[in-house]
């Protein structure tokens, strides 16, 4: 569990210019590769990218299918996800079994005695593991997906790579350690430093970090601390740098486990290091690179949740379906009354735009030709929004019996659905690797990008009155030419007429919305200015038109390549029209809130319960 390391306020130009500056630099400022979100916020639907559906070839499906039938066996013959709740611990002999089937290197290479997976098949797997337990889960995904491996395979030296990746690959559990108690989402407040000692071959780190999930048992963890700081235009950086830590070297302590609302089984606690010596040779990737290690990681592995709440929410909807089906009320069936059966026809038409979000983004990081930042962020703020709601739907559907333990059904005689424990479970979604609002910002930041490129020069109060001029001349000849295409490039029909009807005319919905989303941020950013920051509901709102319109695209990108493999069976089609119908009524309500909301009056009435204007309202409480 980790937050990213990314300050929201910064982000935008809110926070400390001490905030900013730091964030700023560690940020991955180039785009090598094309991104069809970043382009849906500059109002330019890339379709080519994304149609066809980047479909698992068969031998890599074959590899990933024999992986998961021995991985579903080792489940339900090995793991007990009730006991695990119950007792809070993983069985040693659960994680030795899981590590004989290789999954602490599923995504390491083969060379260094890892599986080698590919990121579909890896998020397969998790998913997987999800629908059956989170727990065991969480510990494969925070070892591999944030843990020490994605960075040491990112950006370790050939050194690092063979001490530590076949070792990692072999059931050495690892962890990451950024965040702090008074350091979350701003790192300009990291305590934790790494004093260079001995001409710089050692490096003495102190320091404590918090919610290191893995990390009361991890044996390597990749740690986030404040090296010297640095001047750069006569100002003082600070510098963060990534340093691999083993919990062999003296200094190092687990100082307590903690304790959550769910995922009871998972090991998360405090780190404490005291005079730790670390070498210089365990530095990963390089001094003062470590905020953007951190967030290149989190980039790459943030996919794994949203993998997770797919397999969750497809438990689920087995559930309702099958409890919708034979519970009798009234005179038959639940699922035949209206008030259950939509929520089981929204459950059955969000999984599968869910699904196909993260097959498609899996898909492009296999391809390797996209860049998925933006993908992946909306993948994981997506995908467990819309997870916790199908939780929640759930639970309503069986009633009573979605808020009873399985334990406790189980003992007088009934189906021991484990809805409440997924419940509590899920909720940490919505949290771990990036809050729900911190992505909102993150995606908006990053969609803002290519606009300041272009604007940059202008605001930055350092560069001379001519080159400024020179700026304005470029941003305006760009403008005028990017500006009139956000109103009058054609959406409409024929435009993708070679899709079946009803998928064609969610792409040309997407299309036209791609522009209006677009001019509704690159009006926000001219009427607000440097104060963007502060309307982060409106920021919120773009957010989520623009995930909406990703979910729609993915949908009708999948539901097509499933017709075209079996044009009898027009169910994805059927489902993909239904989500979209239902995404489109959202996106039109959320563009139609931009302006007109009480967000003024809920923030003003905010700041009257903070100064206790209305205590009155808490009279009558113990």
């Amino acid at each position: 569990m980790t937050t990213p390391a990314t300050d929201p306020h910064a982000l935008l130009g809110k926070g400390s210019p001490e905030a900013l500056e730091v964030t700023e630099a560690a940020r991955e400022t180039e785009w090598h590769y094309p991104s069809l979100v970043a382009d849906l916020f500059m109002g330019h639907l890339r379709s080519e990218l994304v149609f066809p559906y980047p479909e698992q070839p068969e031998d890599d499906r074959r590899i990933g299918d024999e992986f998961i039938a021995r991985l579903e066996a080792f489940l339900k013959e090995h793991v007990d996800p009730e006991e695990i709740d119950r007792t809070s611990e993983m069985p040693a002999q659960v994680i030795q079994g899981l590590a004989r089937l290789g999954c602490f290197g599923m995504k390491i290479p083969k060379e260094y005695g890892g599986l080698g997976l590919s990121q579909t098949n890896y998020n397969r797997s998790i998913a997987v593991v999800g629908s059956y337990c989170s727990s065991t889960a969480v510990w494969l995904s925070a070892h591999q997906s944030i843990g020490a491996p994605q960075p040491i395979m990112l950006f370790g030296t050939d050194d690092q790579k063979r001490r530590y990746l076949p070792r990692l690959a072999q059931g050495t559990i690892s962890a990451f350690a950024l965040t702090e108690p008074g350091a979350g989402s701003d790192p300009a407040n990291m305590t934790t430093t790494a004093t260079p000692v001995e001409g710089g071959e050692w490096y003495v780190l102190n320091g404590e970090k918090l919610w290191c999930t893995n990390g009361p048992v991890a044996d390597v963890v990749v740690v986030m601390a404040r090296t010297p700081s640095i001047t750069v235009g006569g100002r003082e950086r600070k510098q963060i740098t990534a340093f691999i830590v083993e919990r062999s070297m003296p200094g190092f302590e687990a100082t307590h486990r903690c304790s959550f609302m769910g995922l009871h089984g998972i090991q998360n606690g405090v780190l404490r290091f005291t005079n730790v010596r670390v070498p210089k040779s365990n530095i990963l990737w390089g001094t003062g690179l470590g905020l953007k290690l951190a967030l290149v990681t989190l980039n790459a592995g943030r996919i794994a949740i949203p993998a997770g709440c797919v397999g969750a929410a497809k438990r689920c909807l087995q559930i309702s379906r099958q409890w919708a089906k034979e519970r009798k009320q009234w005179g038959g069936s639940i699922g035949k009354h209206e008030a259950i059966a939509v929520k089981i026809g929204e459950m059955a038409a969000t999984i599968f735009a869910m699904d196909a979000m993260v097959g498609l983004t899996s898909g492009l990081v296999d391809r390797k030709t996209i860049d998925i930042r933006l993908e992946a962020a909306i993948a994981k703020l997506y995908c467990s929004e819309a997870s916790w709601r199908i939780i929640d739907a759930a639970v309503q559907i069986r009633g009573g019996r979605g808020y009873e333990t399985s334990h406790s059904l189980r003992a007088r005689g009934e189906a021991p659905y484990p809805l409440e424990r997924m419940m509590r479970d899920a909720r940490i979604n919505l949290i771990i690797e990036g809050t729900s609002e911190i992505m909102r910002l993150f995606i908006a930041r990053e969609a803002l990008d290519a606009h300041m490129r272009i604007v940059s020069q202008l605001m930055n109060p350092h560069v001379s009155l001519p080159k400024k001029a020179t700026a304005a001349l470029v941003a305006c000849g760009r403008y005028a030419v990017w500006y009139p295409r956000q109103w009058c490039s054609w959406g409409w029909w024929p435009r993708y007429a070679s899709l079946p009807p009803t998928l064609a005319s969610h792409m040309r919905f997407v299309e036209r919305t791609s522009h209006r989303v677009a001019r509704a941020l690159i009006h926000s950013a001219m009427r607000h200015g440097m104060q963007l920051a502060n309307r982060q509901q409106l920021l919120g709102r773009i957010v989520d038109a623009g995930a909406e319109l990703f979910a729609m695209v993915a949908a009708c990108s999948k539901a097509y390549a499933m017709t075209r493999l079996q044009p009898s069976e027009q169910s994805p089609v059927e489902l993909a029209d239904l989500f979209c119908r239902l995404a489109r009524r959202r996106v039109t309500h959320t563009l139609q809130r931009l302006h007109d909301n009480e967000d003024g009056r809920l923030y003003n009435t905010a700041q009257d319960v903070l100064s206790g204007r209305y205590a009155w309202l808490e009279e009558g409480i113990v």
